[in-house]
């Protein structure tokens, strides 16, 4: 086993792998950019390393700095996590030729399942069944529509090198394939530098089923079971889990076999998924899934397949990578429970999901239960980076109280003044829908209006703050009185905890007890719901700001105002101009497309008029708030 690992990544999957080498006595050595300076996993880390400015291309994703960091470093080993370098076959050839371990599969094996096209093409030949599409090398716009005309609509347009949900439009009319295109093309010149696509036909009600695998140098290739990750939103994945809901024997036999097949056509070492596509309008049938991609790395989601098997999937991957053999055979690896995952996001549900930037003020997880993140308080959610802060993890006996479990820890998260998906994540977990598990990739689509809509009215919001304000200073002044003389049960005392004090309260005409927390930085006051729902207020000078289910304050300004002016909202880089000055619009049409937190946010005409000043160009770089362009009502 080698002595020490450099993971090739930043945040929550750069804390995880490092936990795992703790425990197994390596040394661990992280690299950071100038964004990530005082980032939990550089503190985390028993060495590291600066590589570079806060860009991804000029920091993590520059193979030269990060090999240059492990040689100085003396690591044995690199881990690449997920993301940036992971599944880049130039970069692992170059880790093995400078002496180095690459936790990984064999470079082969990446380049084989990197390309969705040929990837297809190899799977057609290994009896691996693929989704209808084109895969051809005639990238023309011409040849495109034809084919997509030909397959039917909706279809998928999916970057060939993409991954994550970039590079991947959903196109429903033959008018509208162009612009999808042109859309998918620039997302994947961006994030893989290639702009070649492919295109699938879509399918109406598909459920997003994956297998993990896992190989080793000794030809030993086994699968650990299948996750469900359906619920996504713009083709991200919120919530994850292991097992998939309504899956038989038999079904479950013929995609756990597919999945070692196709990692067998490709002599896979390593941690990877096999990603499949499920037609669930009548169920999951073992006829009716087929295969989609392979990730050649560990996924987001590991979580919910340690939880079930009992595995240690970074373990493992680090005792293949030394070419020890698998540590369990098929066999022996069990399927107990049920396990999910919330993916925590700073971004804002009620207005569009716009990402969430700057300093985490406050930021308190649930106990009790398995939370990976790479942010603590103090921190910051860069605009550089994906917007992920946290995972949470729960496992139990069965879905029903794995997903009940889920939505208490989501009720639990407090994130000030970064907005999160908290509410979000904790409503779809106690829709109907969900608990019956009837997922599917359209359900957040579907119900979004119901999922995003805001927990407490505005007037609820300000009479929590106005309710606050009053307890907080009440209280406060209890605490420097005798506790004896407050036995009226105005203001509560516990023994155990003589820095709090509660009191109950009527909020929306609901129920309440709130409570004073003093935090070492920011005096607060918590106000708890009996159906474990919170609002947390904070005390800024003489005002009250106040955080409710993720939500800070209120109203975010990040939309498009009235008057028809269309602002940035967070900084970024000014990928395309869908309109020109003297434009007729309609409400909801794409102006300006801005480039941020690696996915492109369309800035929309507000209703329906015609554009003014267009103030930008492409690869401008913008400012939060900055004025990118006008629409004024009227005909042009």
């Amino acid at each position: 086993m080698f002595k020490s690992v450099l993971v090739a990544n930043r945040g929550e999957i750069a804390c995880r792998v490092f936990r795992t080498a703790r425990r197994m006595g390596i040394r661990t050595i992280a690299v950071y950019s100038e964004a990530d300076a005082r980032a939990l996993h550089v503190r985390e880390a028993d060495e590291a390393v600066l590589i570079g400015p806060a860009p991804a291309r000029e920091s993590y994703l520059d193979a030269a700095k990060v090999l240059a960091a492990a040689k100085a470093t003396g690591a044995e080993a690199i881990h690449p996590g997920y993301g940036f370098l992971s599944e880049n076959a130039d970069f692992a050839e170059a880790v093995a030729a400078a002496g180095i371990v690459w936790i990984g599969p064999k470079p082969a094996s990446i380049r084989a399942m990197g390309l969705k096209d040929a990837a297809k093409t190899l799977m057609i030949a290994a009896g691996v069944p693929v989704t209808p599409g084109y895969l051809g090398e005639d990238q023309s716009l011409e040849r495109l529509q034809k084919e997509a005309d030909a397959i039917g609509y909706p279809v998928l347009i999916k970057a060939v090198a993409g991954g994550g949900g970039k590079g991947m439009k959903k196109v429903d009319r033959a008018e509208d394939f162009a612009d999808g295109l042109a859309s998918a093309q620039r997302e994947g010149q961006s994030s893989f530098g290639d702009p070649r696509v492919l295109i699938e036909k879509y399918i109406t009600r598909p459920r997003h089923i994956e297998v993990q695998v896992f190989g080793d140098a000794h030809g030993t290739v086994v699968h650990l079971y299948e996750r469900d990750c359906s619920l996504q939103r713009r083709h991200q994945k919120v919530i994850e889990e292991a097992p998939a809901p309504g899956m038989d024997a038999a079904t479950r036999k013929a995609v756990t076999d597919a999945a070692v097949r196709a990692a067998r056509a490709v002599n896979y070492e390593g941690a990877g998924t096999i990603e499949f596509i499920a037609d669930a309008s009548d169920g999951l049938k073992a006829d009716r899934i087929w295969f989609m991609e392979m990730n050649t790395r560990l996924q987001v989601e590991h979580p919910v397949t340690e939880a079930v098997t009992g595995v240690d999937l970074v373990e493992w991957q680090f005792r293949v990578a030394a070419g020890e053999p698998m540590p369990l055979k098929q066999a022996d690896i069990p399927l107990n429970g049920w396990a999910m995952e919330a993916r925590l996001y700073a971004e804002d549900p009620a207005n569009g999901f716009l990402p969430s930037i700057g300093r985490l003020e406050h930021f308190v997880m649930p106990e009790g239960i398995r939370v990976d993140t790479g942010v603590e308080q103090g921190g910051e959610v860069s605009q550089f980076y994906d917007p992920m802060i946290a995972k949470l993890i729960v496992d139990a006996e069965t879905r029903e109280e794995a997903a009940d479990m889920l939505a208490g820890a989501c009720a639990e998260v407090e994130v000030w003044p970064v907005r999160t998906n908290a509410a979000f994540v904790m409503k779809c977990l106690e829709h109907p829908r969900f608990v019956a598990g009837d997922v599917d990739t359209g359900f957040i689509a579907a119900e979004e209006s119901d999922l995003a809509a805001e927990p407490l009215s505005e007037m609820g919001i300000e009479d929590a703050a106005n309710r606050l304000r009053q307890f907080a200073s009440t209280a406060r002044a209890d605490l420097t009185a005798s506790p004896w003389d407050h036995l009226d049960g105005a203001v509560g005392f516990r023994a155990n905890a003589p820095d709090r004090r509660t009191q109950s309260v009527r909020v929306d005409g609901a129920p309440h007890v709130a409570e004073l927390l003093e935090d070492d930085d920011h005096p607060m006051t918590r106000l708890i719901g009996l159906s474990a729902t919170r609002v947390v207020a904070f005390e800024n000078g003489s005002a009250f700001d106040v955080s409710a289910f993720g939500r800070a304050g209120g109203g975010s300004g990040s939309g498009p105002a009235s008057d028809g002016a269309l602002r940035a909202p967070m900084p970024g880089k000014i990928v395309a101009t869908p309109a020109k000055p003297g434009d007729a619009v309609t409400k909801g049409q794409p102006v300006v497309v801005l480039e941020a937190m690696k996915m492109e946010h369309a800035l929309v005409a507000p209703f329906d008029g015609v554009v003014g000043e267009i103030s930008v160009s492409i690869g401008d770089q913008v400012s939060a708030d900055a004025v990118l362009a006008t629409v004024t009502a009227g005909e042009a």
